[in-house]
């Protein structure tokens, strides 16, 4: 017997079972990252087992806590690393001048790998709103893309911080910065990051070089603002479409070339466009504030789209409402139904078909002026996120809304109003969270957490 050989036959098969465990592990820590805005493929879909089905009795368990300053953007997480941008104000200075940032924090300790800042102004803000960046930062493989809350788009290393590139979009394109800040995360889509940058006067969306920066198409007119919403790519009638929806309608465009297939005119008064578009199947939903909500059928053969039905109230208030006018909260198009907040914090379900309302609750969420909160689906339930910084698990259901449990998260601490004169001002959370790695991960104007989900840990 060649005992050398069998030995050395050994060490490599437990150096090969090694290393294939290693990879295996690593792909199992990262195969839930929450790399953008409302996970991969902005589609706030949860895939990750072995976590808790219902709270414990004291609390959940808070790994690390790193403070941040002020800022509606949530975070990102892939690679083992948390991305997020906040907002710094001059004391000194009399105008909302200050310094925008983005943090990359280690994902297991909170450890603070790098920060980038700039310089920026906040003066075409509203004043209560003037807390901090919107738009989430989006991770691809060795970059980072970042948008300020006054149009600066930067790209940079996610192991060093280092810009690769940055655009100041207003300087560039005359974007006009709407009142509660330019809000698009970067949508990376093969060798392109496409946002909406707002520019004069065909530029409201543009399509950059993702390694370079440079320009490679720009697409339509701006006739009032750029609006909030964040665009997203579906594949329907044989074809990959970027759906843009702004203030005067819902396009869509060819991701590679910005040709526009189909526009649907569709005005958003005050440019409030915020609520993400949400596709089911053939169907393509929208919701507004102010205008109601829009349904539209997608094409099986072609890059088309045909209005189901279009339902708008007489006003914002609730007895005014009729199928759902949203604002900061995405609905949820699932099957023949669908479930949102409406204009003050009601939750509805609704046939999807016809837009009629189904039923109503007010369990969710604080019943206010822009009530708020963020769904994520896990399997046939929902963690919410509402902006009384609860986390609450729950089911919709074509019958009515069923809660299953609810804990408090983190402080509700960013503004809701414009004062007390004019609407009722109150503190809020109005940041999506990350789900990554069986945690969730949220920040408010003082901290970013993570916090443990994990049913191993309980």
């Amino acid at each position: 017997m060649n005992t050398t050989r069998n030995y050395s036959f050994l060490c490599f098969a437990l150096c090969t079972l090694t290393l294939v465990t290693g990879v295996l592990a690593s792909m199992t820590l990262h195969a839930n990252d929450w790399p953008e805005w409302r996970g991969a493929g902005r589609q706030a879909v949860w895939t990750e087992d072995g976590i808790v089905e219902r709270f414990p009795t004291g609390g959940l368990k808070t790994t690390w806590s790193t403070p941040v300053n002020g800022g509606f953007s949530g975070p990102a997480v892939a690679d083992g690393r948390v991305f997020v941008i906040d907002f710094e104000f001059l004391q000194e200075t009399r105008v909302m001048d200050g310094t925008e940032r983005v943090l990359a924090l280690d994902e297991m300790t909170g450890e603070i790998l790098w920060t980038h800042e700039w310089p920026t102004e906040y003066r075409n803000l509203q004043l209560s709103y003037a807390t901090g960046p919107r738009a989430t930062p989006t991770v691809d493989g060795d970059y980072v893309y970042v948008a300020g809350g006054a149009g600066m788009l930067l790209c940079l290393e996610v192991e060093t911080g280092e810009v690769v590139w940055q655009r100041d979009t207003v300087a560039e394109y005359d974007t006009t910065v709407p009142v509660w800040g330019t809000s698009s995360s970067p949508l990376v889509d093969g060798d392109l990051a496409i946002t909406v940058v707002g520019g004069e006067p065909d530029a409201l969306v543009v399509a950059f070089n993702k390694r370079t920066g440079d320009e490679v198409w720009r697409a339509i007119d701006v006739v009032s603002e750029m609006g909030y919403a964040q665009p997203v790519i579906i594949q329907a009638g044989g074809v990959r479409q970027l759906i843009v929806w702004h203030p005067t309608a819902v396009s869509s465009l060819n991701p590679e070339t910005g040709e526009v297939y189909w526009e649907e005119p569709w005005e958003a008064p005050s440019a409030i466009t915020v609520a993400t578009p949400v596709r089911s199947e053939n169907y393509l939903f929208f919701s507004q504030f102010y205008g109601g909500s829009l349904m539209l059928r997608l094409d099986n053969d072609r890059p088309e789209a045909t209005q189901i039905w279009r339902i708008s109230g007489a006003g914002e208030m609730p007895d005014q409402t009729e199928s759902l006018h949203s604002l900061i909260t995405t609905p949820i198009l699932e099957g023949d139904f669908i479930y949102g907040v409406d204009s003050y914090g009601e939750l509805r379900g609704l046939d999807a078909m016809t837009g009629n309302r189904l039923w109503v609750s007010d369990q969710m969420t604080a019943q206010r002026r822009w009530g708020t909160a963020f769904m994520v689906r896990h399997g046939d339930r929902y963690f919410v996120n509402n902006d009384d910084g609860d986390l609450i698990i729950a089911q919709f259901t074509p019958e009515g809304y069923v809660e299953l449990d609810r804990t408090k998260l983190i402080e509700p601490t960013s503004r809701a109003g414009y004062g007390p004169r004019r609407f009722e001002d109150r503190a809020v959370n109005w940041t999506q969270p990350a789900y990554a790695n069986r945690h969730i991960i949220t920040r408010n104007d003082n901290e970013i957490i993570r916090v443990s989900l994990d049913a191993n840990d309980y």
